[in-house]
This record gives structure tokens, C-alpha cells and sequence, in this order.
């Protein structure tokens, strides 16, 4: 298949950015008394933050109101915006560089819209055609609505598309959007991305990938 368009997840695949998500979870949630791991964080990786705070507060036998989403999603930024070591995983600049003018690229991402903008201004100015964020839709991973947003976005068809992903909840998006999906296992085991298309060993082995895609010129 020619490929036009390649969408990355932001959080484990482009950057290294999740431990810093986790802590920062880790505290607002321990200011409530429920006790949370980072690995906890990394297996839901990929919700928007509404979502995580349901998974986790059901985890613990109980249910946010409106108001304490609200709060606990502004806190939770607050603290990732002041305290995050964010660097760029080795071989992304590698994989944008064999792709960049030659298909589309896109980012589908869980994370706070503001939060996302900055990362994106901070490490790949203007490299991105389409971004969509937590914030953008109504239902966040692992619903489709995401990728399909994105697709409409970048105006391609779903087999013009294929994703990078590398959390469970981020391949069962880009599977029930009827994407063709890529992961690579950062935060966990390779076995729980077997739903995906193909599981990479690293991003170094991402770059051969791209490296022999077929790309539209």
C-alpha cells in the first residue's frame, strides 16, 4: 500500500514524557488518599485525563463528580507543566526527517490540549499537519473517535493511513478507526500490544521500518 499519512501518539512514542505524567498523577491522586503506582498510569495510557480519573477513582470504589474532574485535571497540568524532564526519544528526528515532505503527518494524543501545544512548539515545531488532543473530542482512547477525527483531518483515506502507538488502550483506538497500527512497547511488555499489527522492539527498529515504507511523493 502507498501510504500518504503517518500519525505518531505523542506520549511514549515521539517523547519520553510518561514517568513525569505518572508522578504528577501520583501526587493529585495521593492528596486523596488512593495510591497509585506509575505503572498503574501506563497501562491507561493513551485516556484523556477525564478518562483516567474515572478508571482510577472506579479502581478505588469510587465515582468523580463533574466538579472533581474539573479540579483534578487542572491540577494534575499544573503540576506536569512546572516539574517535566520531557526529552525526545533517540531516532524520532530520524523517522520525522524520512517522512517529512513526503506524506502527511499527524499527532493523536490523550494529554491536555495546552500541555500537547507546548510539547509540540518545544521539540517539533511546524512538523505536524494535524494535532488532536484530549481536549478535542468527546470520548478519548480507546474509542476511535480520535483517529477518525484525524483522518478527516488530514483527508486521506483509512488505507492511505497507518498509526504509531504504544499503549494498549492507543491500539484498540487505531484498530476500532480501521487503522493499520505500529507499536512499540516503551512503558509495557511487548504481549500487551499484540493487538497491533506489528510490535517493534525500539524506535531504532521504527526507523528501519519507516525506512522501507512506500510513501507517496
Amino acid at each position: 500500500m502507498v501510504i500518504k499519512a503517518v500519525v505518531f501518539d505523542m506520549d511514549g512514542v515521539l517523547v519520553d514524557s510518561m514517568p513525569d505524567h505518572a508522578d504528577a498523577w501520583k501526587t493529585v491522586f495521593g492528596e486523596l488518599g488512593i495510591h497509585i503506582t506509575r505503572q498503574d498510569i501506563y497501562d491507561i495510557e493513551g485516556s484523556n485525563h477525564e478518562g483516567i480519573i474515572r478508571l482510577v477513582f472506579k479502581k478505588a470504589g469510587r465515582i468523580p463528580d463533574a466538579e472533581e474532574i474539573v479540579g483534578l485535571a487542572q491540577k494534575k497540568k499544573e503540576i506536569f507543566t512546572r516539574t517535566n524532564k520531557v526529552t525526545v526519544f533517540d531516532g524520532i528526528y530520524d523517522c520525522l526527517g524520512l517522512l517529512k515532505n513526503r506524506c502527511l503527518l499527524g499527532v493523536v494524543s490523550g494529554s491536555d490540549k495546552a500541555v500537547v501545544m507546548e510539547l509540540l512548539g518545544r521539540f517539533f515545531l511546524d512538523t505536524f499537519d494535524a494535532v488532536v488532543t484530549g481536549n478535542d473530542v468527546r470520548e478519548g482512547k480507546p474509542s476511535p473517535e480520535p483517529y477518525l477525527k484525524v483522518i478527516k483531518m488530514l483527508n486521506v483515506r483509512k488505507d492511505e493511513c497507518i498509526v504509531i502507538e504504544n499503549a494498549p488502550l492507543g491500539v484498540e483506538s487505531a484498530k476500532r478507526a480501521g487503522l493499520f497500527c505500529i507499536a512499540i512497547p516503551t512503558y509495557v511488555e511487548a504481549q500487551r500490544l499484540k493487538d497491533a499489527d506489528v510490535v517493534l522492539a525500539n524506535h531504532a527498529a521504527l526507523r528501519d521500518y519507516i525506512a522501507g515504507l512506500e510513501l507517496s511523493e
